[in-house]
């Protein structure tokens, strides 16, 4: 019965670390396409208009 108990904690605490690395790569992923849009209106408005 240790045995399973020490298995079941250790899935567990595996699940968690992956669900946690995933949360904060998200928030990455979020704030690199903030950024990206930021940066493409940035060079859209400051085109230079050809004569």
């Amino acid at each position: 019965m240790n045995s399973l108990l020490y298995t079941i904690a250790v899935v567990l605490v595996i699940c968690w670390a992956i669900g946690f690395f995933f949360a904060a790569l998200g928030g990455i992923i979020h704030l690199l396409l903030v950024i990206a849009i930021i940066i493409i209106l940035l060079k859209i408005i400051r085109r230079p208009t050809a004569v």
